[in-house]
């Protein structure tokens, strides 16, 4: 059993998902995000990198003030950018990078990740039976 903590509150995904709903596999939660791990590739020429990056530092600022870009983080152990999308869709995620400077010259490798709600919550939702 897994827990988690969401806001100030302790949540057991396990009790969360137990019972007989677990016979039958709840549909897949909406996409509501795509959170993209850029990373530069160990073999890029650093001197293209270094060329390319203010164009790729004006193209993820654009991005953002036409508000595809949620929030934009540093990796803390300095490998690369994490980007939450405001898309519905991998694709549309990845049709936003591949048009980014660093993936057009071929420097950057990155991973997708469709977000949601934390569907398991609807639990807590559902009228207590219990009286």
């Amino acid at each position: 059993m897994r827990a988690h903590r969401i806001g100030g509150f302790l949540v057991s995904v396990g009790l969360l998902c137990a019972g007989p709903a677990l016979a039958q596999a709840p549909p897949p939660p909406p996409t509501t995000a795509v959170l993209v791990a850029l990373t530069i590739k160990a073999d890029a020429d650093r001197a293209r990198f270094t060329k390319t990056m203010p164009e790729e530092v004006r193209a993820t600022l654009q991005l953002y003030l036409d508000g595809k870009i949620q929030q934009w983080y540093a990796r803390a152990d300095g490998g690369g950018v994490m980007f939450i999308l405001n898309v519905t869709e991998v694709a549309a995620a990845k049709a936003l990078m591949d048009d980014m400077p660093l993936s057009k010259s071929n420097l950057a490798n990155y991973e997708y990740v469709a977000l949601g709600p934390l569907t398991p919550l609807n639990r807590l939702l559902a009228p207590d039976t219990s009286k």
